[in-house]
């Protein structure tokens, strides 16, 4: 349930405020104090005044009662909107636009509720949060209204600009967010400077650019945090640079202007808090909880699935993959680019099929063999024809598309590519959206998006230290289509560390055998573990790891787990445990690792064991190596 009331002790109560703030001048009838649930975390909000008398609003944040975020501002930019006073005395229109605000009203309530995702990494998530607004007006023109939206969760704590709806219809152009984030000496991030790029971990120094987002921090004292974007849907992308004045401290980074229309809220930011990184993992539901419930009323149509591509756009070739995928555990094809012309191309049609393909005809066999068909669009097509496309491909009997080459970053292709989703799914067509993008939650609301590449996966075959990294980073901000590999001969890794990745990486439409064939297979005996593993999970825990080292997931689906071991370049030996099963029960253990004494081309040995929640089992991971583990119970 829901329940509103005025905090009383959340204002006011600065006795509590570290020192070096306490020694400024604090203006305290604006300040809040907003605690987790667990009152582990907190967050401070308050305005201060410098000595030319413009006050400006600031926040930090506590962790067992340890300063994680240092005093930092809150700023939003707009180029519109000037005061009377400001007009009048022709200040430029860039100025600040949140100095010198005026508490108006605070408003505070509670939430704790669960919902029921339709397919994700849990099957059931916990929506438990304190939540303050914090209304301010312009000092000379009370029309204009800002509202600060704070929560803390148990797992972090996040804020947003509200501009609730104008009397005279106002719209507000944003033409950059200057929120901070200042951290203790001896932080360490892990940077990439795009969605696709490899990550290192740098201090607060010296990036070569702006970093992606989330951005996953190494805290001294051994605590991690996360920073991440909730709910971009009508905004530009924000990611993180340093400040060019402020040591070890970041900012937002917006991709271009916004121009919203009233009301409306920017996108949230999350600040995560853990004490090791694999809570950060478990804690992502942060993300989605930050965004609006879903608008599919029967979302029925939306299936996850295992899913393979068809290169050679032949019927030869497509029924290949057909009866392959049907022969182990898949569930859908995807025909790849060029199968309607040229993609890079406004004159190619994407309703009509210029390969050698009866697209009916393959439509039925894959129907009959289990197997749903999804196309492949690039984003020229997309633009001209999506008003139609999406119906004809329903028409067709098509379960999914491929956005292909989306432009990402601008207000306009963000608003664009939520309103191509939102199109597909009125036509019950699921979505991945490849290339630079990366989600912030919105899959909640429109559960037909079920995946997006934004990752450096098996396209460009990085290493095996890049593969720990990424369930510690880009995963934070949801599923990710990394395109599982397994006999292609670029691979860096061993073939049990890819066998691993379908438990250790999530994606509601898992791809595997990117750059495979058929033809390549010798229905290899542990391939029955990619045939057996789902896409779709009850839960998940991170049993140990750090990036750049090593990772141990865990997934339940109904009574069976399934548990995915990777390890960086490096040989590496380590205990699981096995606590997280049902104490009192009895197990097989299957277990997938790499051998070189097994007489096949991919050197898999195969062991299976009873265990029980007691047993810990011995680890030992090759170079670039990995184990699977799938675990059922004895009936």
């Amino acid at each position: 349930m829901t329940k509103y009331w005025f905090y009383g002790f959340l204002c006011l109560l600065f006795s509590s405020l570290s020192n070096n703030v306490m020694s400024r001048q604090v203006t305290d009838s604006t300040g809040v104090i907003l605690e987790s649930p667990d009152k582990k975390l907190r967050i401070q909000f308050f305005q201060r005044e410098d000595a030319a008398h413009h006050k400006t609003m600031y926040y930090h944040v506590f962790h067992n009662n340890r300063e994680v975020i240092h005093e930092s501002a809150l700023d939003i930019q707009l180029d519109n909107h000037l005061s009377e006073s400001a007009m009048a005395l022709k200040i430029d229109r860039h100025a600040r636009w949140c100095e010198n605000l005026v508490v108006r009203k605070k408003t505070a309530w509670t939430k704790d509720t669960t919902w029921k995702p339709v397919y994700g990494e849990r099957s059931t998530i916990h929506d438990h949060y304190n939540a303050v607004t914090i209304e301010l007006v312009k000092d000379d023109n009370p029309d204009y209204v800002m509202q600060v939206e704070l929560r803390a969760y148990n797992a972090g704590v996040a804020f947003r600009y509200f501009f609730p709806e104008h009397p005279k219809g106002s719209y507000y152009r944003v033409t950059a967010e200057n929120t901070e984030f200042s951290l203790p000496e001896g932080t360490m991030a892990w940077y990439a400077g795009w969605a696709q790029a490899p990550y290192h971990l740098l201090p607060l120094q010296q990036w070569p650019d702006e970093s992606e987002r989330p951005l996953t921090l190494q805290l001294p004292g051994g605590k991690w945090a996360c920073l991440a974007e909730a709910g971009l849907t009508d905004y530009s992308r924000t990611k993180f640079k340093l400040s060019k004045d402020k040591p070890n401290t970041i900012l937002t980074a917006m991709h271009d202007p916004a121009d919203l229309v009233s009301p409306v809220g920017t996108p949230w930011r999350v600040i995560m808090i853990a004490d090791t990184p694999g809570q950060l993992v478990e804690n992502n539901d942060i993300i989605l909880n930050l965004n609006a419930p879903s608008r599919i009323a029967d979302p029925k149509w939306i299936k996850p699935g295992k899913i393979m591509r068809e290169m050679t756009l032949t019927m030869d070739g497509a029924r290949a993959v057909i009866d392959f995928a049907s022969a182990h555990g898949m569930q859908y094809l995807l025909f790849d680019w060029k199968w309607y012309g040229p993609a890079f191309t406004f004159t190619s049609d994407a309703t009509k099929v210029v390969a050698p393909l009866d697209m009916p005809a393959l439509v039925e066999y894959g129907k009959q063999k289990g197997i749903g068909i999804w196309l492949y669009v690039n984003q020229q097509a997309l633009m001209a024809q999506q008003d139609s496309l999406f119906t004809v491909f329903h028409r067709w009997g098509i379960k999914g598309v491929k956005f292909g080459f989306v432009q990402v970053g601008s207000h306009r292709w963000t608003v664009w590519l939520q309103e191509a989703i939102r199109k597909a799914a009125e036509n019950q067509i699921m979505v991945n959206v490849h290339d630079d993008y990366r989600p912030t939650g919105e899959q909640r609301t429109w559960p037909n998006l079920m995946t997006a590449e934004g990752i450096r996966g098996n396209e460009e075959m990085p290493d095996a230290t890049h593969n720990t990294v990424l369930p510690f980073t880009r995963f934070i901000s949801g599923a990710a289509d990394y395109t599982l590999c397994y006999y292609d001969k670029r691979i860096k890794t061993t073939h049990a560390h890819q066998l691993a990745l379908a438990a250790v990486y999530y994606s509601p439409i898992q791809t595997l055998f990117w750059y495979d064939k058929p033809a390549f297979s010798q229905n290899e005996p542990e391939l029955e573990f990619w045939e057996k593993v789902p896409v779709n999970w009850d839960e998940t825990r991170v049993l140990q790891g750090a990036p750049g080292e090593y990772v141990c997931t865990a997934r339940r689906s109904g009574n069976d787990w399934y548990v995915g071991t990777i390890t960086n370049n490096n040989a590496r030996q380590v205990k699981v445990a096995l606590d997280f099963l049902q104490p009192g029960k009895k197990y097989t253990a299957c277990i997938y690792s790499d051998d070189a004494a097994v007489n096949t081309a991919t050197h898999v040995r195969i062991d299976k064991r009873s265990v029980t929640s007691s047993a810990v089992l011995d680890v030992k991971l090759q170079p670039s190596g990995g184990q699977a583990i799938r675990i059922t119970a004895i009936q």
